[in-house]
């Protein structure tokens, strides 16, 4: 079938070693079976080390070192596996990363998370967040019945309207889909924010500041447009129903708000706050649902 991504996808590649959120630190990095079976044919000084690094366990992964640095982290910030064998050694998480995939009835889409710091400055900077395009093809077949896309570009084209104030964009792709976040008032949203699970206890006591205010200062509207774009094509591009389209986009505006939140106060750093929350809640399936709980009815 057809693979598809957003524009700005074929604008990426890793920073490598000009990362300052690495993400070979922190993370547990699971390895699949088949880069196991191939690490254990593999010739060369540094195969040993390779597999010596593997822990084994459902699903196996790599041993982290000191301060959760993978153990193939060398001091520059380089991946001692792509120095000595080239990407084509890296296993599944490592090669794929950050990128996630969505089926459609129309074929397969490709993006690019926000909490890598190089996607989230694409993303953040693109205003062709509506112009998916063919990049290749892949296997599988094609999702059947419920279609999204209509309803996603029927959105992007409520957003990508500048002719509207933001707040009344904002509200008007609520409306399409009967989805508001006034299902719980902001003290029961930070609630719920404090109830999820982090990585950094510290951005717990960050995400306090949610409000559902929409007013917005105007140097952010634009990249918080591009923001909810990303949100919308993330969660709302796999689903298979109208309601979880429903429960997909009111995460979707839950996530645009935090953000802004985030960036009232300190707009310079809407980047740094956008890979935080998408650290923090896309990468929690847990998190994920509990938000879009809110949203089923």
């Amino acid at each position: 079938m057809k693979l598809y991504a957003p524009e700005y996808y074929k604008d990426f590649a890793c920073i490598a070693d000009k990362c300052r959120h690495s993400c070979c630190i922190g993370w547990e990095i699971d390895v699949d079976g088949g880069t196991v079976k191939m690490y254990e044919s593999l010739k060369g000084e540094y195969a040993a080390a390779i597999r010596e690094s593997i822990e084994p366990g459902e699903p196996p992964h790599f041993r982290l070192s000191e301060g959760d640095r993978c153990p193939h982290l060398n001091k520059d910030g380089l991946c001692r596996i792509i120095l000595a064998y080239g990407e084509d050694a890296l296993c599944d998480i490592c090669r794929e990363h950050p990128r996630f995939y969505n089926d459609t009835p129309h074929g397969r889409e490709v993006g690019l998370g926000m909490s890598c710091e190089e996607a989230c400055r694409l993303i953040l900077s693109s205003d062709g967040y509506a112009n998916i395009i063919e990049i290749g093809d892949t296997d599988g077949e094609c999702a059947d019945g419920f279609d999204p896309l209509p309803f996603r570009t029927a959105l992007y084209a409520i957003l990508a309207d500048r002719t509207v104030p933001y707040p009344d964009r904002l509200e008007k792709i609520g409306a399409a889909h009967g989805v508001s976040l006034s299902v719980h008032t902001d003290a029961e949203w930070r609630e719920t924010l404090a109830s999820l699970e982090y990585l950094d206890d510290a951005h717990r006591a960050q995400f306090q500041t949610y409000s559902s205010d929409p007013a917005t200062p105007e140097e952010i509207e634009k990249p918080l447009e591009r923001a909810l774009a990303y949100f919308i094509c993330r969660h709302c591009t796999g689903a298979d129903s109208s309601e979880e389209f429903r429960a997909a986009l009111g995460l979707s505006l839950f996530l645009e708000r935090l953000l802004a939140s985030l960036a009232k106060e300190t707009p310079e750093r809407l980047a740094e706050h956008a890979r935080i929350v998408s650290e923090e809640i896309e990468y929690c399936e847990d998190n994920t649902d509990e938000l879009k709980y809110a949203f089923w009815f």
